[in-house]
């Protein structure tokens, strides 16, 4: 297996405050990176991986098995953290971390179709038993969808132009490869955009992405689930990496911290508001000039903290 470097290593396992005897919650698998390095910290404790990609659990497995009983892999989606959690029999945990960039073995493996830079079949699933692939989206979403999510979960600017073309194409032939969709996007980009710094297809295939997994649905049950799950003094470690991610991981913890809807005016609360979550940072973390040059691909991470009251 080749070398694996975890975004924000230290900073997620010194704000996860890891006891010896406490449960974790690793619900962003990968290649068990994070997942090691609080099992390594473990004594009677215990580390639960989640991953709905049956290649991370497989690959993790095989890093993790020298820790034994003190690690469990469910195949499964953090989105479903309380089902599985009391499937386990386990009623409260001490930390959940969720690492929300896809994994390397994703990017890496061209056949995948993650990757903008190689040819490939339109897949983009992290469950390859999951029906929606980017071919479909790409090929029978309609013109106004692919521009609200090229705009909504890429960013991007041209996202009419860049529908509008997509439809335009598929017309003539359905896009069945990543370096066919390349082609089209960038034919509908102007000059100036294409010498940007950017890969010109990488904000549409971050958005086609998040729509085949459904990301951000995904998102935002897990963390009301991972918040639900964590004990009083339980820790919350969240890396994003676009700022649609973090606006939703910000949300959610604020909704929790200081979500009460009274009028300034009002003496007290009336409305029923309960504090359950404090943050522990005000601003996200991110990596240290060291870090990004052993890993450029952390370059975009933002890590949020938050506790249990």
């Amino acid at each position: 297996m080749e070398r694996h470097i975890p975004v924000l290593l230290d900073e997620c396992i010194e704000g996860l405050n890891i006891r010896p005897d406490g449960t974790y919650v690793d619900g962003t698998l990968g290649r068990g990176g994070h997942s090691q390095a609080i099992a390594e910290r473990l004594t009677t404790g215990r580390l639960i991986g989640i991953d709905r990609d049956e290649t991370a659990i497989a690959e993790a497995g095989e890093r993790l098995r020298p820790l034994g009983p003190r690690v469990r892999l469910v195949r499964g989606n953090f989105r479903d953290m309380a089902s599985i959690l009391r499937d386990l029999g386990v009623e409260g945990v001490d930390g959940v971390l969720l690492d929300l960039g896809v994994s390397s073995p994703q990017l890496d493996d061209a056949r995948r179709g993650f990757s903008y830079m190689a040819d490939a079949p339109l897949d983009m699933r992290m469950d390859r038993s999951s029906p929606v692939t980017a071919a479909e989206v790409v090929n029978t979403w309609s013109e106004a969808e692919l521009r609200r999510i090229f705009f909504e979960y890429g960013e991007e600017r041209y996202s009419a132009r860049i529908a509008e073309r997509i439809v335009r194409r598929r017309a003539e032939r359905p896009l069945g490869t990543t370096l066919e969709l390349v082609d089209t996007i960038k034919s509908a980009m102007p000059a100036s955009a294409l010498r940007e710094k950017q890969h010109p297809a990488k904000r549409c295939f971050q958005a086609i992405r998040i729509a085949v997994n459904d990301e951000l649905g995904a998102l935002r049950e897990g963390l009301e689930a991972a918040m639900d799950a964590l004990r009083p003094g339980g820790r919350l470690a969240v890396i994003s990496f676009h700022s649609l991610e973090d606006r939703i991981v910000k949300t959610a913890i604020r909704s929790r911290e200081n979500g009460c809807t009274c009028p300034p005016e009002f003496p007290v609360c009336v409305c029923g508001f309960v504090r359950t979550m404090r943050s522990v940072t005000r601003k996200p973390i991110t990596p240290t000039e060291k870090e990004l040059e052993a890993n450029p691909r952390s370059r975009s991470a933002k890590l949020r903290l938050a506790e249990r009251v």
